[in-house]
């Protein structure tokens, strides 16, 4: 049987910096500490940036024409048009066998929503659009919750602490820190409300691929995880249901990507792109 040999941190020259030195130390205290290649590099980040302002301009771009009566293949047209006019790609079509250019999931629908033409909002509904832009090879990867016009208080009060899980996970995010740090506060939120934080599904490094190390779960505990470092890309992105954290995939789904909430009650999502600082995380994405 052959062992793959676990990767370790190695500094770049004999002299450490201040980064090198508290990698080392945690790595000698058995935590799991990034590889050099998940720390990207000055070019890298600006490139993924770049890439984060064509996915803001998509989302602003959907934000504008988003009604009731609209269909959701109306809202992939939208993404498609506005990100391949800006020069660059959606990372979501054709990704896996996906077959649209971005994910737009209804009320009970978690997440991975396939945009169809038959899928009409409805006043009161809330909807999640989620896209990912690749620009001259770099990712960026963003989602917002909308409204349908007005809708019931308990949709608005999901919506909006679904925001706040998001907010208080990036602040959460602290260098030197660990990836748990983030979901211990994002679950500590979401039970003051009762909400299921969704389990199946995690945010995810990003930048130079679609989906990197680490994952970033929505739940669990302080200082699990992956240590978090300057110079790293990740996405937070709490799917925060109604009633339980459960999922599961419509059996009549012949696709096997949307996922629904367990109960079928209301799911929400808010999604940044964020890159770990000296000083705390940077948005990349709106």
């Amino acid at each position: 049987m052959a062992f793959r040999k676990k990767k370790r941190w190695i500094p770049l020259s004999d002299q450490l910096t201040e980064m090198d030195k508290q990698i080392m130390a945690w790595e000698k205290k058995g935590k799991t500490v990034p590889t050099r290649e998940l720390i990207k590099t000055p070019e890298q980040i600006e490139g993924i940036r770049r890439s984060g302002v064509v996915n803001t301009g998509v989302l602003d771009e959907v934000a504008k024409h988003i009604r009731a009566g609209m269909s959701t293949l109306e809202i992939d047209e939208i993404c498609y048009d506005y990100c391949t006019s800006h020069g660059a790609t959606p990372a979501c079509l054709n990704y896996e066998g996906f077959p649209k250019s971005v994910c737009t999931s209804i009320n009970e629908v978690v997440c991975h929503g396939i945009p169809k033409a038959e899928d009409i909002l409805q006043e009161g509904d809330i909807v999640n659009v989620d896209f990912t832009t690749i620009l001259d090879g770099y990712y960026a990867d963003a989602s917002r919750m909308f409204i349908i016009g007005k809708t019931t208080p308990e949709k608005e009060q999901l919506v909006r602490v679904a925001k706040e899980c998001l907010e208080i996970g990036a602040e959460a995010a602290r260098p030197y820190g660990f990836v748990g740090d983030i979901g211990h506060a994002i679950q500590r939120h979401a039970k003051k409300y009762h909400y299921g934080v969704v389990r199946d599904l995690c945010g995810h490094g990003v930048g130079l691929q679609f989906h990197e190390e680490p994952d970033v779960p929505h739940f669990g505990y302080c200082g699990e995880g992956m240590l978090l470092v300057p110079g790293m890309v990740f996405t937070i992105e709490p799917m925060i249901n109604m009633g339980t954290w459960k999922v599961f995939i419509d059996a009549d789904d012949e696709t096997g990507w949307e996922v629904i909430s367990g109960d079928e009650l209301p799911s929400a999502q808010w999604e940044h792109t964020f890159l770990m600082t000296e000083h705390g995380v940077e948005i990349l994405t709106y």
